[in-house]
C-alpha cells in the first residue's frame, strides 16, 4: 500500500497561528522532510508533539532527497513536507517531490494554513482579485531589472498587482527599480508578519524609499505594489 505525502504550513512568526490539523497531522505521520531541520524539531517541542524521525530538505539536498522520500512513500509510509514557516513549495523546495510523488500515483494532500504572501496581500489595501507572484528577487540588480522589464511587458490588462519577497539589503534597489520601470505606484511593504512589530508601509513608492533612508530597513520584506 503507498503512502501518503502531506504538504503541512507552519506558522511564519506567531505559534498561535497553526491549525489543529497541522498538529494531528505531525503527530500522526511517519518522517518530516523539514527546510530547517532546528526549527522544525523547536516546533513539535512547543506544540507538545512526540518527536519523529525529521530528515533535511532544502533546496541544495533536494534532488539527492527525493528518491529515498519516494522509496518512503512505497513502502506506506506518512511522510510530511514543511518549510521552515509558512506554507511549503511558494519560494521553497517542495515542487520535485510532489511531481514525483503525482507520477507515481502516491496520495498527495494539503494542510493548508499561514502564508506571507497571502497574509501581506489582504493587509496591503491594493487589488487583490488578480496578481503576478516573483518569489525571491534575483540577487544581481541587472537580472531583477530583467525580470521587472519582462513582468510588465507580459502583464494583461486585467493582472495589475505584483508581489516578491525581498532581503533588507536590497529592498531599497528594488524599490528604485520599480519606480524607474513602473513609475510611482501604489506599494505596500510588509515586515514581521504576524509578530509583536507587524509593520506594513503603505504609499507611493518614492514615500516608502524615502522612509527606508530615515530608518534602515530590517527583517524579510513581502512587497506588493500595483501597476
Amino acid at each position: 500500500m503507498a503512502g501518503k505525502l502531506s504538504i503541512v504550513a507552519t506558522p511564519i512568526g506567531n505559534l498561535e497561528d497553526i491549525t489543529f490539523r497541522a498538529i494531528r497531522t505531525l503527530s500522526e505521520c511517519d518522517v518530516i522532510l523539514a527546510e530547517d531541520t532546528r526549527t522544525t524539531i523547536g516546533l513539535l517541542k512547543h506544540y507538545q508533539i512526540p518527536q519523529k524521525e525529521t530528515i533535511s530538505f532544502f533546496e541544495g539536498n533536494e534532488e539527492r532527497k527525493i528518491n529515498f522520500a519516494i522509496t518512503l512513500l512505497g513502502m506506506g509510509k506518512h511522510v510530511v513536507l514543511v518549510s521552515e514557516s509558512g506554507t511549503p513549495l511558494l519560494s521553497d523546495p517542495g515542487f520535485k517531490l510532489v511531481r514525483s510523488s503525482i507520477a507515481m500515483g502516491i496520495n498527495v494532500e494539503t494542510i493548508p494554513g499561514p502564508s506571507a504572501l497571502v497574509a501581506a496581500l489582504t493587509v496591503s489595501g491594493i487589488p487583490t482579485n488578480t496578481f503576478v507572484f516573483l518569489g525571491f528577487l534575483p540577487r544581481k540588480s541587472s537580472n531583477t531589472e530583467r525580470l521587472l522589464r519582462e513582468t510588465k511587458d507580459g502583464m494583461s490588462k486585467h493582472i495589475r498587482t505584483v508581489i516578491f519577497y525581498e532581503s533588507p539589503h536590497r529592498i531599497v534597489k528594488s524599490l528604485h527599480l520599480i519606480k524607474e520601470i513602473f513609475g510611482d505606484v501604489e506599494v505596500a511593504v510588509s515586515r514581521e508578519l504576524t509578530k509583536l512589530h507587524e509593520e506594513t508601509l503603505r504609499g507611493s513608492v518614492v514615500e516608502v524609499i524615502l522612509h527606508f533612508e530615515k530608518i534602515s530597513p530590517r527583517g524579510e520584506f513581502t512587497v506588493v505594489f500595483s501597476r
